[in-house]
């Protein structure tokens, strides 16, 4: 299944990565062919193990990124990306898939704050959202969420695709 999926999945994460960079969406005709088209093509491929696989794809993105979804740190079109990345590629691969992202995405924010110069305040954030975890539990932090329009926002899909990507290259 890896070579079938590999041109859809680089094709779609690009065009969203450029969609997000340009509008901060990853948009809904996007997103839904690109899950449907992962669970008709893992079907075919694979039969009836290939669909589970892609259920199972689809339930790991959707659990795994939509609790960051529902906390506040997440947007939903990075949720239905990575639902479709799982689609394709199923929860193994998703799973290092996920690995890749939270790596990309770390060394992307981290430079973007050090280039804009509020390293300071992302590092007071983060350690806040990790001290303040244990008080809260999964409820979302009451200023740190993309809903408060004081909060920076980064487009993800670019840490999504570099995730999908190279999880490509580790299952080799």
């Amino acid at each position: 299944m890896q070579t079938v999926a590999w041109w859809p999945i680089v094709v779609v994460v690009v065009i969203a990565t450029v969609t997000d960079l340009r509008s901060r969406r990853i948009p809904n005709w996007l997103a839904f062919p690109f899950i449907l088209a992962g669970i008709v093509t893992s079907t075919v491929v694979g039969g009836w193990a290939g669909l589970g696989q892609s259920a199972l794809g689809i339930l790991t993105g959707a659990v795994l990124m939509g609790l960051l979804y529902v906390l506040g740190g997440m947007g939903m079109g990075d949720v239905k990306l990575c639902v479709g990345v799982g689609a394709w590629v199923g929860p193994h691969q998703l799973l290092t898939a996920l690995a890749f992202m939270g790596l990309a995405g770390g060394v992307m924010v981290f430079g973007w704050a050090l280039c804009r110069g509020f390293l300071k305040e992302l590092l007071t954030g983060s350690g806040d959202l990790i001290v303040s975890f244990g008080k809260r539990g999964l409820r979302p932090h009451p200023t740190l969420v993309l809903s408060n329009p004081a909060t920076r926002r980064m487009p993800y899909a670019p840490a999504i695709a570099a995730g999908a990507i190279l999880s490509f290259f580790a299952q080799q």
